[in-house]
């Protein structure tokens, strides 16, 4: 106790200056501009492009092969990194530069090709699978559950579009009665196995991580048994529901107009356009309502926002119901767009989604053209694996170090901004219990 009756604070721990070096660097991370970031961005994909670069040559050089593909440092190699990276994201055009030939431009190609509708067919379900998380992510949450959403959506969605399209008239009339009203039932379904976990973070303080997690396999398996047992398709071997009217899936737009990528690619332009307006919806939801602050702001301060009269308990239900509908959304464009049934083995879009949303920093704004590059390395992963020869798991692992690259510099980001404590430093402590520098030194 001093002499003037005020407990003296205990000093702040001191940092070494690798410690101070790392909150700086950090602090800089988190203040970045919009161009900053982008800048950042462009240099990890090249970064990550000459690293695969170095990976496909060491690969090509232990592998085995009758005529090297390239020769390098006067060695030969059975793989060429640049083919590989051309071919990569040629591929995901379509190949519209004619590789290898005098020609920049390939004869007869055309915009609306197989490759690059395989391209955009997974951008757009990645925008909805992105946005899911990104929602989550602004209200301060972690929803690893989007893939049992999405599961639960696409069931919802193809059982509803199944036995409605029975009692509709077939044709337009049918399509714009069952595809929208498809959608919604996938989004309340989703958004309602969403809020789960939200209930439970709320007013249990269950930690959302653990519990999303429990519940894609718990989503996976139901969804298995209900149609194995009451829902299967008995024409056929796999555990499926009956095929859906052609009026009551999205078809391409080339099915009605004389334009539009062909039938094969399971794309339909439209199902773009409504991923377009739903980023829109998204981003004047979260920035421009007051429902988007009470959310932005119970993930960035909950005691400010509980102070200010927030209900943080029910903008953390809120929240996730929202996030598990875009999940739901997201499986029910996968029925309707793509497969038109329900069928075991969803690909794991929720999981990619996660890697989407860090992608865009979780604006909705910046899902899309995270999609966009997540569709392409799939897309072009493909085009690798059937004209280079280059084994399959080589090409994931290209793939993988693009998206971790890339990804690592926005994660740090939101690390720097979320979990560690970048506040400055405490002014010292004067002998006499104030704070020198502080509010009390007049």
């Amino acid at each position: 106790m001093s002499d003037s009756g005020v407990e003296p604070e205990a000093p702040a721990e001191s940092e070494s200056p690798e410690q101070t070096g790392w909150r700086r660097q950090l602090q800089r991370l988190v203040d970045a501009s919009a161009f900053e970031r982008l800048a950042i961005s462009v240099a990890a994909l090249v970064l990550a492009v000459l690293v695969g670069a170095v990976i496909i040559l060491v690969s090509g050089r232990i592998a085995t092969c009758q005529t090297a593909a390239a020769t390098y440092f006067g060695l030969g190699f059975c793989y060429d990194p640049i083919e590989v990276y051309l071919v990569l994201f040629n591929g995901a055009l379509g190949n519209p530069f004619a590789l290898g030939e005098p020609a920049l431009f390939a004869e007869g190609w055309g915009f609306y090709n197989f490759g690059l509708a395989l391209t955009l067919k997974e951008t757009t379900l990645l925008v909805f699978t992105g946005l899911s998380v990104a929602v989550a992510f602004r209200a301060g949450l972690f929803n690893i559950g989007t893939q049992g959403q999405l599961v639960l959506g696409a069931l919802a969605t193809g059982l509803f579009a199944l036995y409605v399209s029975r009692a509709v008239p077939s044709g337009m009339i049918g399509g714009l009665i069952v595809i929208p009203t498809s959608i919604l039932v996938g989004a309340v379904v989703g958004g309602l196995y969403g809020a789960i976990p939200g209930a439970l973070k709320a007013y249990a303080d269950a930690n959302e991580v653990i519990t999303t997690i429990m519940l894609n396999f718990i989503a996976a398996q139901v969804a298995f048994v209900v149609v194995s047992e009451y829902f299967r398709n008995p024409d056929s071997q796999v555990v499926e529901t009956t095929p859906l009217a052609d009026f009551a899936t999205i078809l391409p737009v080339s099915s009605f107009l004389p334009f539009g990528f062909p039938a094969s690619g399971d794309f339909s332009l439209l199902a773009l356009a409504f991923a377009f307006l739903l980023v829109a919806a998204i981003f004047y939801l979260l920035e421009r309502t007051s429902f988007g602050y009470d959310l932005r702001t119970s993930g960035i301060q909950p005691e400010a926002a509980e102070y200010g009269g927030v209900d943080a308990k029910r903008t953390t239900v809120a929240s996730m119901f929202l996030s598990g509908a875009l999940g739901g959304i997201g499986g029910a464009v996968w029925v309707l767009m793509v497969i038109g049934k329900w069928q075991a083995g969803v690909p794991a879009l929720g999981f990619d989604g996660i890697t989407v949303s860090i992608l865009a920093g979780n604006n909705p704004l910046g899902v899309f053209p995270a999609a966009l590059l997540f569709g392409t390395l799939k897309s072009g992963s493909v085009a690798v694996q059937f004209q280079t020869g280059v084994p399959k798991q080589l090409v994931g692992v290209l793939r993988g170090l693009i998206i971790l690259f890339v990804a690592m510099p926005e994660f740090f980001r939101l690390l720097g901004r979320n979990v560690i404590d970048l506040r400055p430093e405490r002014p010292a402590t004067a002998t006499d219990g104030g704070r020198i520098g502080g509010e009390d030194d007049e």
